[in-house]
């Protein structure tokens, strides 16, 4: 089974092909940070937005410059260790790249929008000196730390708290905290602004969509093989570990806006944290809690588009070409 302890060391046959494709297509999805054009951003920075603007970006690098960092920290002390199948676990090394190369990229905005040394320092302290930020930081901590003295799965209630760490980080940070991020910046490129940050985040969003996808999985099989693990108390924790990551991301927007960002509000933003936050109980399975419609038809259309363009059509822009022929099929089902 998936989560039992152990380390099976087995491709073949393969026991869950489904984790080998999702490896080999983000393998395709290959881009770099030297590809995004910041220049007309640094125009836009100094001349055509407004403070209260600038303030929302440089509170969102801010968030950014250590997002992607506790992420990967979690995948290495707790993912790596419990997801028991060597074709998941390809995908996990795929995925610490990413966030390695998300982490560079950040930082690279982060140079390249903050040029004050003072100002750069505060930024990668966020979390202990902006409380909207240290907020969202505890909150990520606490359920990372949750199973850090699980050395393996051993009791149904050892798999059910990796379970509700595997929701915190899919559905909770990469798939609300980064979602609403995203929106900020969609925001901002609705308005013309930012194009450089909107094109780099395009591919940051399709490795986020397949990283949670991949983890959506994970939960999915270990269902149908325990399907036990889910019981009431597991989805009332699920919902209150939602709930509680919306008030932290809506504590998170009162702070972006204060200044007054035209043509967005506090109350839009959590529209939009509770519409996602109903997304990820449905895509658990789950019924929805909050019942709120989308209030950012920029965003709305952004799912649509970036969401098909990964899961389906694959921008070819965006793929690095893996070879054809009999040489680069893989027979899933093959033995030694």
């Amino acid at each position: 089974m998936l989560l039992e302890p152990g380390l099976n060391l087995t491709l073949r046959p393969m026991a869950y092909p489904v984790f080998f494709e999702m490896y080999r297509n983000a393998i395709k999805n290959t881009w770099t940070v030297e590809e995004v054009d910041f220049s007309t951003d640094l125009v836009d920075l100094r001349s055509k937005m407004t403070d209260a603007e600038r303030h929302l970006i440089h509170r969102l690098v801010a968030f950014f410059a250590t997002g992607d960092s506790i992420v990967g920290n979690n995948l290495v002390l707790n993912l790596y260790k419990h997801i028991n199948a060597p074709e998941a676990r390809m995908y996990l090394s795929r995925q610490l790249y990413e966030e390695a190369l998300h982490v560079q990229f950040y930082l690279t905005l982060l140079d390249t929008y903050v040029p004050d040394q003072a100002e750069r320092a505060k930024a990668f302290a966020a979390i202990d000196n902006i409380p909207s930020i240290q907020r969202k930081a505890r909150f990520c901590m606490k359920w990372m730390d949750s199973i850090n003295g699980l050395n393996e799965l051993t009791t149904k209630e050892h798999r059910r708290a990796f379970l509700l760490n595997l929701i915190c980080f899919a559905g909770c940070i990469e798939g609300l905290f980064f979602f609403a991020a995203f929106a900020y910046v969609y925001f901002l490129r609705s308005k013309g602004l930012l194009n450089g940050l909107a094109a780099g985040t395009n591919w940051v969003f399709r490795d986020e969509s397949s990283h949670m996808a991949f983890a959506y999985e994970c939960i999915t099989v270990a269902r149908k093989e325990e399907p036990d693990l889910f019981d009431a108390k597991m989805e009332r924790d699920v919902e209150a570990m939602l709930r509680e990551a919306v008030e932290c991301e809506t504590q998170f927007a009162q702070d972006l806006l204060s200044g007054g960002v035209a043509g967005l509000s506090v109350q839009e933003m959590r529209g939009y944290l509770e519409y996602t936050a109903d997304q990820r109980l449905q895509m658990l399975g789950l019924t929805p809690v909050f019942r709120t419609k989308n209030p950012l038809s920029f965003m709305d259309l952004q799912d649509v588009q970036e969401l098909t363009n990964f899961f389906e059509r694959r921008v070819s822009a965006y793929q690095v070409a893996v070879g054809v022929g009999a040489a680069n099929d893989v027979v899933l089902d093959a033995t030694f």
